[in-house]
């Protein structure tokens, strides 16, 4: 057997210098949990370090990731909750067939179908447009400055390819989510602000290969900006 020699009370920490050493340790873990953790993990950055150190972009990336998961679990049992309660369709009957327009004997003119011959509206021309290459699993966000109830007509397609896409809004603290979906080619259509503030898409690529995404825009907003 060993002997060990027992340590006399003046080599044993006082309980002040524990009580010292406690108090650093802790000054020291609540400063990386400020500093890289709540940066790095959920994108809050109090101090400012994370976005130096280029940790808070990692944290918000995280956080939209996590958020647009859980996003696309609720609207997969959205989808299957719809499609369980969904009733069967009942049939519909057969639109009839248009007569064609008969001449009048008493009217020597030939007779004329006002609806087939009416000029068509041509829409606006697109004021803005921009395309966007993504990697996968990248996602990329433009938003259009609108004042409150002001419209903008849009069309934006991933050229061949399928993205996941939510047409969003935020300004004056308040939120909105228009529409979502996934796996998409395109769409198109009016959006409408609900808000003063920013109306438009965040779209992210989960296909094993980049997509290209290109989105036209026209209408009653001051301006188009890539926020992301």
């Amino acid at each position: 057997m060993y002997n060990s020699n027992k340590p006399s009370p003046s080599d044993l920490p006082s309980t002040g210098r524990l009580l010292r050493s406690t108090a650093v340790a802790m000054v020291a873990a609540a400063a990386i949990l400020v500093t890289v953790v709540l940066p790095a993990e959920y994108g809050i950055d109090p101090t400012g370090a994370g976005r130096i150190l280029g940790l808070t972009e990692m944290g918000e990336i995280k956080v939209q990731l996590a958020a647009e998961a859980e996003a696309d679990r609720a609207e997969a049992n959205a989808e299957t909750a719809r499609t369980d309660a969904a009733p069967l369709p009942t049939p519909q009957a057969m639109p009839e067939t248009p007569t064609a327009v008969e001449p009048n004997p008493d009217n020597p003119e030939p007779a004329v179908d006002r609806l087939a011959t009416a000029p068509a509206t041509e829409p606006a021309p697109w004021r803005d447009e921009i395309s966007i290459t993504l990697a996968p699993g990248q996602g990329t966000e433009v938003k259009l400055v609108m004042r409150a109830g002001a419209k903008a007509r849009f069309e934006w397609t991933a050229n061949g390819g399928l993205l996941n896409y939510d047409t969003h809004g935020d300004g004056g603290g308040n939120k909105i989510s228009y529409e979502k979906g996934r796996g998409v080619p395109g769409d198109e259509g009016e959006l409408e602000a609900a808000f003063d503030g920013n109306h438009g898409w965040f779209w992210r690529n989960r296909t094993d290969r980049d997509v290209t995404m290109t989105l036209r825009t026209e209408g009653a907003y001051l301006e188009m900006k890539r926020v992301l």
